[in-house]
């Protein structure tokens, strides 16, 4: 597991929750020697995470669409960015060179791609590791509506086990290796 996809948002959140999740899921990446795949943007949360990995010395590979190219401000300080015509292009882009996925706290955009990835991983069409990074409770209402439909029949526990969880950067790197059949003992302890 080398190339962590991180799907977050383009705006910055309010409170400094977000903030000091960001710099720490960058800084944690850099320490265990993880690249950063995300979407290219250098504005609000995106922007915050390429820029804590790139001055802590990590690498962070940016994948944007044209027609995100002046909406989200592209990154121009990036180790590698791809541009790609639609936001279709982007996704498989991004998944194709990530070995696994973390959702952090975002917004529309976010949300589509948990459910994409989290899909095809289902239909075995993605054999790779998701989590969700529930920063400060953002997911709780999420993972509660998906606990909901268990009860109705509607998801599996199976599904639903596809998709590890934490409110700690750390803990969630250590549920995705485990996933992967890797000795947790491969990311790093603070």
């Amino acid at each position: 597991m080398k190339n962590i996809c991180v799907f977050l948002g383009a705006n910055q959140g309010s409170g400094i929750t977000f903030t000091d999740a960001v710099k720490n899921l960058g800084q944690l990446l850099v320490e265990n020697e993880l690249r950063l795949i995300y979407g290219g943007a250098s504005v609000g949360l995106m922007g915050m995470l390429a820029n804590q990995v790139l001055s802590c010395g990590g690498e962070v590979k940016g994948v944007i669409p044209e027609v995100l190219m002046k909406q989200e401000i592209v990154h121009k300080s990036l180790t590698k960015l791809y541009k790609v015509r639609t936001m279709q292009e982007r996704k498989k882009l991004m998944v194709d060179l990530s070995d696994a996925f973390i959702v952090f706290p975002g917004g529309i955009g976010t949300l589509e791609e948990l459910f994409e990835v989290w899909s095809a991983i289902k239909l075995a069409q993605i054999h790779k590791p998701l989590g969700i990074l529930n920063i400060d409770g953002y997911y709780d209402g999420l993972l509660n509506f998906i606990d909901q439909a268990i009860e109705r029949g509607l998801i599996t526990h199976d599904q639903r086990n596809l998709i590890s969880v934490s409110r700690e950067p750390q803990s969630l790197l250590h549920k995705m290796v485990g996933a992967l059949g890797i000795n947790p003992s491969v990311v790093q302890k603070k």
